[in-house]
Parts: C-alpha cells; sequence; structure tokens
C-alpha cells in the first residue's frame, strides 16, 4: 500500500512507520519533523494549513515517482498516484506542553485538514488517533473513577481538559466525515504508549506504588502492539466508522486486578469478571473486528 502517515516522528508513530514498511507498504511521513529512516520520504507540513495538507495528500510520495509514466490516451496531465490510506498520528500529545487552546486548535483542526483531504482526494481508508483521555480519567482535575468496569468503547466520554476535548471533537468529526462519504474511518482511542526501553525504566516504580497507573485505568499499550493494530485495521475493511480501545491484556501493575479493584475501585460497578491480571481498558472490540492480538508484557522484563 501507498501510505501517508502523519506525526510518524513521534513515541508510536516511529514503531508503526517501520513496522509498516518491514511489511512491504509504502509510507511519506508528514511531520514537521523528519524521521530518520532510509525507506522513508519525509515530507514537512503544518497540518493546520488545509493547502498543505490538501497538496501533500495529492502529491508524489518522492523523486523515483517522477519516472513512473502510466499509459494514457490524450494530452491530459499524467495523473500522480494516490495514496490508499492515511494513518493521522499527528497531534500535540498531552495537556501542559502547550497552551491549553493551541492544543485543542492544533487538534482539532490538523484532523479535519487530514480527513477532509482524504475524502476529497477518494482515499479509501483513514486511521487516525484518539486517546485514552476521552474517557475523563488522565488529566482530570482530582480523582474521576471511571462509570465502570472493565472501560469499553460504550462508555462515556466527558473529559475536562483540552487535549481530550480535541480527541472527542475528533470523533465526532471522524464520524460526519464517514457518514457523508462512506469510506471506512477508524479511531484509535490509544492507552499509556510504552516503548521497550521503559519497562526497565519505569515499571519499577509502578510495582513499588500502583498508584502511579491510576490516571491510566491501569493499563498501557506497547508501541509494537499499537504497529500492530495500525496493520490490522489496514488489512480490515468494510467497518465504515468505528473506534477501538488499543491496549495490552495485562495491567501495567504487579498486584492482581482483585487487588486493584479492593484498593481503588471499591464501589465501581463490576460488569463483568475481570481475573488475573487482565486489563481493565477492553479490547475486545480491537480483537473481535480486526483480529488484534498484542503480544507483549512488561512481565516479560520482570520474571
Amino acid at each position: 500500500m501507498r501510505i501517508a502517515f502523519t506525526g510518524g516522528s513521534g513515541k508510536a508513530g516511529r514503531y508503526a512507520v517501520d513496522h509498516l514498511i518491514g511489511l512491504g507498504h509504502r509510507v511519506t511521513n508528514l511531520d514537521l519533523v523528519p524521521l530518520d529512516h532510509p525507506e522513508v520520504h519525509n515530507l514537512c507540513v503544518d497540518l493546520t494549513d488545509a493547502g498543505q495538507v490538501f497538496n501533500a495528500l495529492s502529491g508524489y510520495a518522492g523523486h523515483d515517482e517522477l519516472d513512473v509514466v502510466p499509459d494514457r490516451d490524450g494530452d491530459g496531465p499524467i495523473p500522480v498516484p494516490s495514496y490508499d490510506a492515511v494513518v493521522h498520528f499527528a497531534a500535540v500529545p498531552a495537556i501542559l506542553i502547550r497552551p491549553d487552546n493551541e492544543t485543542y486548535r492544533v487538534n482539532v483542526m490538523s484532523t479535519y485538514h487530514v480527513i477532509d483531504a482524504a475524502v476529497k482526494l477518494g482515499i479509501a481508508k483513514v486511521i487516525f488517533a484518539s486517546s485514552e483521555t476521552t474517557y475523563g480519567v488522565c488529566f482530570a482535575a482530582g480523582e474521576i473513577l471511571p462509570e465502570y468496569l472493565p472501560v469499553d468503547e460504550d462508555h462515556a466520554t466527558v473529559p475536562q481538559d483540552s487535549y481530550a476535548m480535541s480527541k472527542v471533537v475528533n470523533e465526532a468529526t471522524a464520524r460526519s466525515f464517514q457518514a457523508r462519504s462512506g469510506i471506512d474511518i477508524y479511531g484509535l482511542r490509544i492507552n499509556n504508549v510504552i516503548e521497550p526501553h521503559e519497562y526497565e525504566r519505569d515499571f519499577g516504580r509502578y510495582v513499588a506504588d500502583p498508584a502511579l497507573r491510576r490516571r491510566n485505568i491501569f493499563a498501557y499499550i506497547d508501541a509494537r502492539d499499537l504497529a500492530q493494530m495500525v496493520e490490522r485495521c489496514l488489512l480490515t475493511d468494510g467497518l465504515g466508522y468505528q473506534v477501538f480501545n488499543v491496549s495490552n491484556d495485562d495491567t501495567s501493575v504487579a498486584i492482581t486486578s482483585a487487588e486493584v479493584i479492593e484498593r481503588f475501585y471499591p464501589t465501581v460497578p463490576i460488569r463483568r469478571p475481570i481475573e488475573g491480571h487482565q486489563t481493565f481498558y477492553a479490547n475486545e472490540r480491537a480483537r473481535t473486528l480486526v483480529g488484534f492480538e498484542p503480544s507483549h508484557t512488561w512481565r516479560e522484563r520482570f520474571d
């Protein structure tokens, strides 16, 4: 596939880009910061500028495409190859990096421009990064508990902060574009992304103090498994508009899930049994609809 990937230089993006290239796809990285990868063409794009986005998604993916001239009749212009899919990960990635209004503006407008251009250019699939923060727990002022456990995609999304607000708006934008166009648009409510080196660096603290993971609903997603989720979404057609929780199967703390409930969620309704170290951030929809099968766990580093 010929894939336009926004934010491919970021923490999650670079794992997904490398994974997709390893599968034989061609990836153009649309980012303000280039990705140092020998097989990636970087295109510096300000995604808050609609013209730049439209131009980038309708342009060449590298100098070699200048020499690919298809057979054609008549004297019309030589067509530029079309992207098969857009993966949109670019964003201000959290609160307290830029002022709240700028975080909201950048995230909302960039997503609108990307999906708008994709629809108008006839690109058949868009995958975009939403967030665990949409559930209102992560960046809340004070403590907000989930309405029930495990948290699935039907849980209310009523956040308090500018970052999570932008993600909720982006989901509404995506749903509206999908209703108009009929293309596949999948949103990934990504949990806390963990790179492999962060297990040894950080998880000893989480073992010692599980409360550090309360704002992430005690969950996580390995960056390599998130890359696999992107792959599975690219391979799965015909779902229309969907949002998926993306998490690993286990919690990010050493105590059992029953102990987590007893210490942190004693008043929260439990909708189904949660056994062993099973995650509180339900990923069954991703497993069922696109065949997501996370294969990594932080516990391998601590056994």
